[in-house]
């Protein structure tokens, strides 16, 4: 074969693969990454689901983030964590993050990976979880108070698993905190109320707490429903029956033109929190929309991350 020939049929098969079948394609972490399995045999209470674990763009321009396309996970069975360590000086802190997708999908990159850069670029250790989702809309379990216990299950195990881990991966046991967007924003409030297991222990991880010590909820969802969410609204009744002065330090971000979870979901969950007497910051922006994870645009709401930088200092989490 000639050099210009292997050139050319390089060159074919390099721009072939972006169209590949959809199904055939799987997420994998970065390069020094590993994704880990967070449960030692079969997960508990196994759904099913509709086909093999995929990974897809969405290109559609009116899906563009900060004119962008993203990633997404759909068919999860076989939940697992990936561990980023600090880059430079380590804090201490570790944050589990749950990618929002309306307990459907992931977006596993516009809020999770994404989210990792920015919390390993200040010292802080990322564990992302990649959370089952069979859960559809179709599902009467979808609008439930606990739309998706499974997706519990796996925050749960991953809190335990973490302190497990704490001396291996230089965390401080009693730094570790959880963040998610939309429906993970929900996991949030969810883990922050239950701390106990909802599932039989297994191993050594689940003796340890799977409470987290502090919450960052970002424009949650599935905390309020129906004519309760827009005449009356009333929180969530799982999360309701649950909260106590024990729950976790909170930080809630919201926009007003929030068309997909709405204002109330956050503003509800906020008042109970503060009614229970658990320290919560919340910060309210009247546009900025559903969604938009870490990627800048020109309204203020974008600059989230450094307010919940500064509120981690506040809380005694990350040095000044």
């Amino acid at each position: 074969m000639t050099v210009t020939k292997f050139l050319s049929l390089s060159f074919c098969i390099l721009f072939a693969l972006p169209i590949l079948p959809a199904q055939q394609a799987v997420w994998q972490p970065s390069p020094g990454h590993t994704q880990i399995p967070i449960w030692p045999g079969a997960a508990p209470d196994a759904q099913p689901v509709a086909g093999p674990e995929k990974l897809e763009a969405d290109t559609d321009q009116k899906e563009l983030v900060a004119g962008k396309p993203w990633l997404y996970i759909s068919n999860v069975s076989r939940p697992t964590i990936t561990v980023y360590s600090p880059n430079g000086k380590n804090t201490g802190a570790a944050v589990v993050v749950f990618p929002g997708g309306g307990y459907e999908i992931l977006a596993i990159d516009l809020e999770g990976t994404e989210v990792c850069d920015w919390l390993t670029s200040r010292g802080v250790t990322c564990v992302l979880l990649k959370y089952r989702v069979p859960a559809s809309r179709s599902d009467p379990n979808w609008r439930a108070p606990i739309p998706s216990p499974i997706a519990l299950e796996d925050a749960q195990r991953t809190l335990g698993l973490v302190r497990l881990h704490a001396t291996e991966w230089h965390i401080n046991p009693h730094k570790i905190g959880v963040l998610g967007f939309s429906a993970g924003g929900h996991l949030v409030a969810a883990t922050s109320v239950h701390f106990e297991r909802v599932y039989p222990a297994i191993d050594a991880a689940d003796k340890l707490s799977c409470r987290p010590d502090f919450a960052i909820a970002i424009y949650p969802g599935h905390l309020s429903f129906g004519d309760e969410q827009l005449q009356s609204p009333k929180l969530n009744s799982d999360i309701r029956a649950h909260l106590t002065a024990q729950t976790p330090p909170t930080f809630i971000l919201q926009n007003e033109d929030d068309h997909v979870d709405g204002i109330n979901q956050s503003l509800v969950y906020y008042i109970a929190l503060k009614n229970a007497g658990v320290p919560v910051e919340m910060h309210l922006y009247a546009q900025g929309g559903h969604a938009f994870g870490l990627r800048p645009t020109n309204l203020p709401a974008t600059h989230w991350p450094q307010l919940v930088e500064t509120w981690l200092h506040t809380i005694g989490i990350t040095p000044d």
